[in-house]
């Protein structure tokens, strides 16, 4: 009765506010047409004047009632991590509460410094693929938000390769997930069939050299973002549906863990800094200092603007070149005039 008599005050004093919440559904995540970013690394030499290892752009969203994070990365093409470490303070369960607009960290610095086949940075939880391209094309990269090993299931670092492409997969659950099966659930069954709706595998796999481990979709979106996996690498339904005919059985792959990468665009140095997800980097400064002297980046920085983008760790690319306390701070563009080619400052950095 009490239950009852919350929700009539809540519809006789709002009559409209809960009808008037956003409704996602999976028809709003159903398509997603790839985006390709071009990027010029640095010359063998160490020339980096014409550098440009930093993608995309931040944008802004004004959050509804009935948005999430998971909602509203998703959109993006982004994990439940990246939208938590980019908005310290925000609920991601209700962020319309917060003031003002979100950011969304569509902006990316590619890890360092082999620019070929797959690249999976674990602490971003973000897989980076580059095609093959002819001698003097533009390189291109896509990238995807993924799923990774929980901490007793911690996915692997080291190189691969795509040995296998399957639709449908059937997932043959291997005797260490069995058992782990039967003592928390009583489920006994030695495989999931292929387009059955609990295969966690979804509807695409690409097997790797590495031992028991694979890319694949996922039953359930929402652990992209997240560490939830067996070690295995999850993609979003509608992401994998797209790369899967793209990517070429036998490409070469490596998983890294990078906390801290810097990278150029248009002359700045920019760092990106995430949180240690296996705890395999400490010390940020002392591994912002040598990332930043490997290459040749360190004297080109405001130690006061590389301390802040340390502490903050906004998983996302701040601007630490030496002269940028003289430039007017600048806010992300919304979506609609978002420019590819200019990075922003926001006011928190």
């Amino acid at each position: 009765m009490a239950g009852f008599r919350i929700l009539l005050f809540l519809l006789l004093a709002c009559p409209t506010g809960l009808a008037s919440a956003r409704e996602w559904t999976e028809a709003d995540f159903a398509t997603r047409e790839l985006q390709d970013y071009r990027f010029i690394p640095a010359n063998p030499d160490g020339d980096s004047a014409q550098a440009r290892t930093v993608i995309g752009s931040l944008q802004v969203w004004k959050a509804e009632r009935g948005d999430t994070f998971l909602d509203i990365g998703r959109s993006f093409d982004l994990g439940l991590n990246t939208m938590k470490t980019a908005n310290p303070g925000v609920d991601e369960w209700i962020p319309h509460t917060a003031t003002g607009e979100i950011t969304i960290p569509t902006a990316w610095i590619l890890p360092c410094c082999t620019y070929e086949g797959v690249v999976v940075n674990l602490p971003e939880m973000r897989l980076y693929w580059y095609p093959k391209t002819a001698p003097g094309e533009a390189r291109m990269v896509y990238t995807f938000p993924v799923g990774l090993g929980r901490q007793e299931w911690r996915t692997p670092l080291g190189k691969f390769e795509i040995i296998g492409k399957t639709r449908n997969p059937t997932w043959v659950i291997p005797q260490s997930i069995l058992k782990e099966r039967i003592r928390e659930n009583g489920s006994s069954e030695p495989s999931i069939a292929g387009g059955r709706p609990d295969n966690p595998l979804g509807a695409y796999r690409l097997r790797l050299s590495l031992p028991s481990y694979a890319i694949h979709g996922t039953n359930i979106p929402w652990g992209v973002g997240m560490s939830v996996s067996h070690g295995c690498v999850r993609m979003y339904p509608e992401d994998i549906h797209e790369w899967f005919p793209l990517v070429p059985n036998h490409t070469s792959g490596e998983f890294v863990y990078q906390t801290i990468k810097a990278g150029l665009r248009d002359g700045r140095v920019l760092l990106e800094v995430h949180p240690d997800l296996y705890g395999l980097s400490p010390g940020p400064w002392r591994e912002a200092m040598r990332v930043l002297q490997q290459q040749g980046l360190a004297d080109r920085i405001d130690a006061a603007l590389l301390l802040r983008a340390v502490k903050e760790k906004l998983g996302y690319p701040v601007d630490i070149t030496k002269d940028l306390q003289t430039r007017p701070t600048e806010k992300p563009s919304p979506p609609e005039t978002i420019a590819e080619e200019k990075f922003f400052v926001t006011e928190n950095q």
